[in-house]
């Protein structure tokens, strides 16, 4: 129980850059501010990507890649890419920069969910962008696709012919019955690595109760072969992270999930989020895993067999 994996997200499809000028948007920005979070402690780096002129969230593989060898270089932290990418992405987008970096590690939504972000709109007053304001609002009639087709594909494209291991986001009960059923079908094998996503509008609210309720579920479809991590929007970030840490799971931290760093405060950086939540896991007894240690717990094939 000891060793605690801390996972940092940098910038995310969700935010837009009205919301906090310390969000990384160009790609020198993305990879100072993940070289930092790791060294702060983050074992894991999930990654999405930006459009550098305008801050929308990308797809192309060439965004990926202005920041990925960075990354790689500088840090030894697993790199994690997106396969969500944004809600309003096509699936065939989402994996381009995936299938071509073929790294050691990738999240993958595990269902189909309304994904509304327009109570946001409400509270920005001045946008920096024209995109920014109508891609909030018309979340009000978003699904974000997720199809068994899809995840089929991810685990067959990604996992088995590229040998990348998955962190699978769960917005919802339901979703790790959908995670038991690809094991059933031996299209995914343990350790799983488990997210369990709160406070999402479209999925599981930020209630603690439901943080228990998750885990009790993951304990009876799972047994031993899964570990659980936490991550919650906003500011239930670091108390739903300090109670993941003392059940004995992981943590996600970074500016993706939330924005500030405490009540009406942004956070100056991915790092300065990683700080924080490394000192309650450690207040709460419990230790930082390295990159090898990480690579080591859920079974990585090596930073040395990635594609970039």
């Amino acid at each position: 129980m000891s060793k605690i994996l801390i996972t940092c997200a940098l910038t995310g499809s969700i935010h837009t850059p009205s919301m906090s000028p310390y969000l990384p948007v160009r790609p020198e920005e993305i990879a100072a501010q993940g070289v930092a979070a790791a060294e702060a402690g983050a074992a894991i780096l999930h990654l999405h990507a930006r459009d550098p002129e305008n801050g929308r969230p990308s797809a192309d593989p060439a965004h990926f890649m202005a920041f990925l060898p960075t990354l790689r270089d500088e840090t030894e932290a697993v790199l994690n890419l997106s396969t969500g990418g944004s809600a309003v992405m096509a699936l065939d987008d989402r994996l381009a920069a995936p299938l071509q970096a073929a790294p050691e590690m990738a999240s993958l939504n595990m269902g189909t969910m309304n994904f509304a972000l327009y109570p946001m709109a409400a509270k920005i007053t001045e946008w920096r962008h024209d995109w920014e304001k109508p891609f909030l609002e018309g979340s009000d009639d978003l699904v974000f696709k997720n199809t068994p087709r899809d995840i089929a594909r991810i685990l067959t494209e990604l996992g088995q012919e590229r040998g990348a291991r998955f962190e699978f986001e769960c917005y919802d009960v339901g979703h790790l019955y959908m995670l038991r059923h690809f094991a059933d079908r031996g299209l995914v094998e343990p350790p799983y690595f488990i997210q369990f996503v709160f406070g999402v509008l479209g999925g599981i609210g930020a209630d603690p109760e439901n943080l228990d309720h998750m885990k009790r579920i993951a304990d009876r479809l799972f047994g031993e072969d899964y570990a659980f991590s936490v991550l919650a929007a906003g500011r239930h970030q670091m108390p739903f992270a300090a109670k993941a840490a003392a059940l004995g799971g992981h943590v996600r931290v970074g500016l993706e999930d939330s924005l500030t760093i405490g009540p009406g405060e942004l956070a100056r950086s991915n790092a300065e989020q990683v700080a924080k939540v490394r000192k309650i896991v450690e207040d709460l007894g419990r230790t930082p895993a390295t990159p090898p240690e990480a690579r080591a717990m859920l079974g990585l094939k090596g930073a040395d067999k990635v594609a970039f």
